[in-house]
């Protein structure tokens, strides 16, 4: 595919959504759709600490230096992994409420 991070391929929000939803269970469905806008939000906005992430490996050309490939796969879930961090931040945060 040669793209930074391609639209076609959402593994990465996959794995990272699996992985509020396995540290917020037990929860009901409420909870599981507070869980999805929450991600989808820090996802989608990149708020803060999200953006810094998702800028962080944009400098990464795997396309002139292919042993660069894992810092781009990197780059590409470190965005999503931040956003599900801040998600379960909120969500403790609203738990503790």
């Amino acid at each position: 595919m040669r793209v930074a991070d391609p639209g076609s391929i959402v593994w990465d929000e996959v794995v990272a959504f699996w992985l509020v939803l396995w540290l917020i269970s037990p929860t009901g469905f409420a909870g599981q759709l507070s869980a999805f806008a929450l991600f989808r939000f820090f996802d989608a906005v990149k708020p803060g600490p999200v953006a810094w992430a998702d800028q962080l490996f944009h400098d990464v050309d795997p396309t002139s230096d292919p042993a660069a490939w894992y810092k781009a796969g990197w780059g590409i879930m470190l965005d999503d992994l931040v956003a599900a961090f801040c998600t379960l931040l909120v969500l403790a945060g609203w738990r503790a409420w």
